[in-house]
């Protein structure tokens, strides 16, 4: 294991006047060393992280870091700046500056060196250390811990007061019993930032040290990158408060519920912990505790991101679409299936229940037909039940479902599937807030619950929501039946971006699910876009599979290996054959990919190519309405694509530090296409 900091990695005299500056030059010595495999990935990735929170801290600290994949190793550059450097700390510019760079799959053993350093940088006798340090080999050493007496060394604890003599008692039978020494009051923290490597354990050393000034227990549990060391349960039922420190969704909170709690961001955890404690004391002397808390729902659960409306709105909605997917696959093949084998009249045939021949392929068109149909019914209510899940967990279901085979009912389709998960969902939550009596928590999820939130969700649905929805659902249906020359054309564009931007994401997913619920009522419309959508979604792996092919030397030996599966995966329609190749190099990669999709969906649009089948890229092309064309405007998709990422790939710079890969031989001896 390299160490985490050499010499090299150390500017005494670090020049730079912004943040993004500084952050440059400490990574150009990180990619000199080979330690950072894509300077310009990694500084993406800092940008990032710096844009969720600011990264300087009070005493003239600057801590920019990140979890990049463009990491090869856990690493530390330091920089000293005399004229300081502005990242957002309340007490002005920082003077001294670490970036931290860990690998997207960092071991603990490292990530416990950069903790113990963020908790170092707490001590004054440590920065002073530094800002006084002349040699990058001394820095180097005073960081890794090496120079004895400058790190902070655990303090000893206060040897016990000596009580003065008591004086002389009057003279009794039984002697008085010495009164038993109070306990101290004590808190258990959880601290957690988005990244997970040093705002986390800086707020711990800092409640840490607060606690012991103040004569308080503080026990801390950070929920860092090296995942967490949870308390021990009777800590955490002996304590007599609870202090958050998160910038991110504290992991298993239902343990501290029903506690004196104070809840702030990491920062006010460095910058004013003995605040905090005072908080949670006064809370605790006045009888404030904090509401039980539910269970987090299963999308939540273990989370790593902030806990903003949005990011979790994303996620339920991922959860529902996630879920319905396979009933997807499953009705919309077998409804494709029956079509290609009986013909575009096998919706008429009688149920093969009552009329089923062993020896008519129409039967077995119509049995096919009839299954596909009953699982495809499923979406919206599957749709719905499953939003609701990942809201509220178990209790969400049953409302879930019940709103999503309203919707269907009342003909409110896709969209009203989608409503009525969130009202579920919405519902289930509020009514877990309220207080309930012990005697009664055992019926909760099995009957009230399920009860009362299935009732409102149904009056809502039908006599609230429903009908505008409906009439909504209606008049899309409608534009989408009369949709024809350019405005075809502009959907098949705006969906073929859609498909090409986040390879997989939230937005591939909205107008994924925006042509399967077409599907439910085809029409002429709504078997286009369907075409549209998968003929775009293919387009990224097949064009990154190619560039990979025709020049090989502008990707590394990997995204050489990943260009093989590509074929595949695109032939297939998965988009996210394409993730590997945009993580390395996202500004090159997804406007390429983005730029082929459209052109994609256009020309889909344009030829009037039609397809009943959800899934199954080219091995469902003998269902696809104009089928030669609709090769023809993949194809097409796919050349734009791949000449725009080699011709963008071909104007970057080498940098210095880390030339372009050469290109690499086959295993049979023959260059790689140039």
């Amino acid at each position: 294991m390299s160490e985490l900091i050499t010499a090299e990695l150390v500017d005494l005299d670090l020049s730079a006047e912004t943040k993004q500056a500084a952050a440059r030059s400490l990574a150009e010595r990180m990619a000199a060393s080979g330690r950072v495999t894509d300077l310009e990935g990694f500084l993406a990735d800092v940008a990032a992280r710096e844009a969720q929170m600011p990264t300087g801290l009070d005493g003239g600290i600057g801590i920019p870091h990140c979890r990049s994949e463009h990491v090869t190793e856990p690493t530390l550059a330091f920089g000293r700046s005399a004229a300081g450097i502005d990242f957002g700390a309340p007490d002005g510019p920082a003077d001294l500056i670490f970036l931290i760079a860990a690998p997207a799959g960092g071991d603990a053993d490292h990530l416990s060196i950069l903790s113990t350093l963020a908790r170092h940088l707490m001590d004054e006798t440590f920065t002073g250390a530094l800002r006084s340090a002349t040699a990058p080999e001394r820095t180097a050493a005073l960081i890794r811990g090496d120079e004895p007496g400058v790190a902070p060394e655990p303090e000893a604890a206060p040897e016990p007061a000596v009580a003065p003599e008591p004086a002389a008692a009057p003279e009794s039978d039984a002697p008085e019993a010495a009164p038993a020494p109070a306990a101290p009051f004590r808190i258990v923290a959880i601290t957690s930032c988005p990244t997970g490597i040093a705002h986390t354990y800086m707020a711990a050393e800092s409640l840490e040290k607060a606690g012991q000034a103040a004569g308080v227990e503080v026990f801390v549990e950070t929920q860092g990158s090296a995942g967490f060391q949870r308390l021990d349960p009777q800590i955490v039922a002996d304590a007599d408060g609870v202090i958050f420190a998160h910038d991110v969704e504290v992991r298993e909170k239902e343990r501290f519920a029903g506690k004196p709690t104070v809840d702030v961001g990491v920062k006010a955890g460095i910058n004013r912990p003995a605040e905090l404690i005072a908080e949670v004391r006064q809370k605790a002397a006045h009888g404030e505790t904090s509401a039980p808390a539910r269970a987090a729902a299963p999308m939540d659960k273990g989370a790593d991101t902030g806990d903003n409306f949005a990011t979790r709105l994303r996620k339920w909605l991922m959860t529902g679409v996630s879920y319905m997917v396979p009933f997807v696959a499953a009705g919309g093949l077998l409804i494709a299936l029956a079509f290609a084998i009986g013909g575009y009249t096998v919706d008429k045939a009688p149920s093969v229940a009552e009329h089923f021949l062993w020896t008519e392929s129409a039967s077995w068109a119509a049995l096919l037909f009839q299954i596909g149909s009953v699982a495809f019914g499923f979406l919206v209510p599957v749709l719905a039940g499953f939003i609701a899940y990942g809201m509220a967990d178990r209790p969400g279901l049953v409302p879930g479902f019940v709103g999503g085979a309203i919707a269907l009912t009342i003909n409110a389709g896709f969209l009203g599937g989608l409503i009525a998960g969130l009202l579920a969902g919405a519902v289930v939550m509020a009514i877990q807030r309220v207080r309930i009596p012990p005697v009664l928590r055992g019926i909760m999820p099995v009957v009230v619950i399920p009860l009362i939130s299935s009732a409102i969700v149904g009056f809502l649905m039908f006599l609230v929501v429903g009908k505008p929805i409906a009439a909504l659902q209606k008049g899309l249906t409608d534009w989408l039946s009369g949709l024809t020359g350019a405005n075809a054309i502009i959907l098949g564009v705006l969906l073929g971006l859609m498909m090409c931007f986040d390879l997989g994401g939230p937005l591939n997913k909205v107008a994924y699910a925006f042509a399967v619920g077409g599907l439910a009522n085809p029409n002429e419309g709504s078997l286009k876009v369907m075409a549209a959508v998968m003929a775009a979604g293919m387009v990224p792996p097949l064009a990154m599979a190619l560039a990979t092919t025709v020049r090989g030397r502008l990707f590394t030996k990997a995204e050489r290996e990943n260009g093989k599966a590509a074929w595949v995966l695109g032939a297939s329609f998965i988009t996210e054959g394409a993730i590997p190749f945009a993580a390395a190099d996202p500004l090159r990669v997804i406007p390429s990919a983005m730029a082929g999709g459209a052109v994609t969906g256009a020309l889909s649009m344009a030829f009037g190519c039609t397809l009943r089948a959800p899934h199954g890229g080219i091995f469902v092309v003998p269902l696809i309405g104009q089928p030669f064309l609709y090769l023809l405007a993949i194809a097409a998709g796919v050349g734009v694509s791949t000449a725009l990422v080699v011709l963008l790939k071909g104007l970057r710079k080498p940098s210095p530090t880390h030339p372009a890969p050469a290109p690499a031989d086959d295993e049979a001896g023959v260059p790689a296409a140039a």
